[in-house]
């Protein structure tokens, strides 16, 4: 897979009708491997050429109070989503026509070693990969 280790702006959910569709009532599906929550939103693609994945990272002002450990928070979710997306799209292969949306949320009120984020990280896309499997 040519670019598979990398993160475009193209595979971010920057669309407000997109985080919209993501967090509203119907439609939605969750996983849960704490300290993350993802949400995530299966649709058709928009284009041939659209990313399959697009992905969006949440971490709550009251959990966390100091901007600085948001966005590390933020930078090692996306960091492990960069490096373990393949899992996810090896699953989806064959659903060429499918894009799925992923919005990992932070579920908890400290910071973490890199290492268990990312643990978290590909436990999430595991589990999201098994469920649309079947």
């Amino acid at each position: 897979m040519q670019g598979a280790l990398t993160l475009t702006k193209e595979e971010r959910v920057c669309s407000k009708k997109l985080i919209e569709q993501l967090f509203d009532k119907g439609g939605k599906r969750t996983v849960v491997a704490f300290p993350l929550r993802v949400v995530y939103l299966e649709r058709e693609k928009p284009s041939a050429d659209a990313p399959s994945l697009q992905m969006m990272v949440s971490v709550p002002k009251r959990l966390l109070h100091h901007a600085v450990d948001r966005n590390r928070v933020k930078r090692q979710v996306r960091e492990a989503f960069r490096k373990n997306k393949y899992q996810l799209l090896e699953t989806m292969g064959g659903q060429s026509d499918k894009s799925l949306a992923l919005a990992f949320v932070w579920l908890d009120e400290k910071t973490y070693e890199s290492k268990k984020v990312e643990t978290a990280v590909s436990r999430l896309l595991n589990k999201v990969g098994e469920v649309i499997c079947n």
